[in-house]
């Protein structure tokens, strides 16, 4: 019998009201599935609604058709079987390293004893002890997204979405964090589904990339990157990838600019 995927989209839809009160298709029976362990990351034109499909993933945003399954199990609107991790900083100015990241343990009522001990776990895990009582303001951006990133993890999710996570950052500090986040990835075995416009970046990590078309989005290619790991950025095999996912890109953004006169966009997707 064949094994449950961890995550199962099928056939979702999600249809927002433009300006003019035209209802616009923004993802179109969009289906994919993703297995235990496994990294995937999703591709596509600025606007093709990358950022509502993790929403409606995670919860927070509700589907107009289709299906979520997690262990094969329907989960709907609220659900917190998702950790996310925003494009935008989103720790807490006032509160520590430790703090933050002790954040969701609170709200579930853990008491301070095992959030300590949970914490501790995290703090060891991205690197950062030695800065558990410093303010987000005393820590570097990298520091930052790590401690986001533990911020998600503590609670222990099914899986781990991010909307292009490092996005705001300077070249190495990003080339540094890719490493990071495979490390963590590989101690917590934890299942991503990761959102980002640089194809570099997801061919150095992905188990499989999933290219969306523009809206009505719907998935174009798909490609499984049979390159072990860790990888060299710069290996003629990644460069194979790359050029092979950026020529499908280039042939969407030029169908966009053609259809682009007739095209409607929601206030944000």
């Amino acid at each position: 019998m064949k094994a449950l995927s961890k995550l199962a989209i099928r056939n979702l839809s999600k249809t927002f009201e433009a300006d003019d009160g035209e209802l616009v298709k923004v993802l179109d029976s969009i289906s994919f599935e993703i297995a235990e362990g496994e990294f995937v990351s999703i591709l596509g034109p600025s606007g093709c609604g990358k950022t509502t499909l993790l929403r409606i993933i995670a919860g927070l945003l509700r589907f107009s058709k289709g299906e979520i399954l997690i262990d094969g199990t329907k989960v709907s609107l609220g659900h917190n079987r998702i950790g996310f991790i925003f494009q935008q900083e989103s720790l807490f100015p006032w509160r520590t390293v430790r703090g933050n990241i002790e954040f969701g343990l609170e709200l579930q009522g853990i008491t301070p004893e095992k959030r300590s001990k949970l914490s501790d776990s995290m703090l060891e895990l991205i690197g950062m002890t030695e800065y558990q009582d410093n303010l987000p303001h005393e820590i570097s951006g990298g520091q930052a997204r790590k401690t986001e990133m533990a911020r998600s993890l503590i609670t222990s999710p099914d899986i781990l979405v991010a909307d292009e996570p490092l996005s705001n950052l300077d070249a190495q500090t990003r080339n540094f964090l890719q490493e990071e986040l495979l490390r963590i990835r590989e101690r917590t075995n934890s299942t991503v589904l990761f959102v980002s416009h640089n194809v570099d970046e997801t061919v150095f990590l992905s188990d499989r990339i999933i290219i969306m078309s523009n809206i009505p989005a719907k998935i174009i290619a798909e490609y499984t990157i049979d390159i072990p790991k860790p990888r060299d950025r710069t290996s003629a095999e990644c460069l194979t990838y790359r050029s092979k996912i950026l020529e499908v890109l280039r042939e969407e953004r030029e169908k966009m600019l053609e259809e682009r006169p007739t095209q409607k966009h929601p206030a944000s997707i």
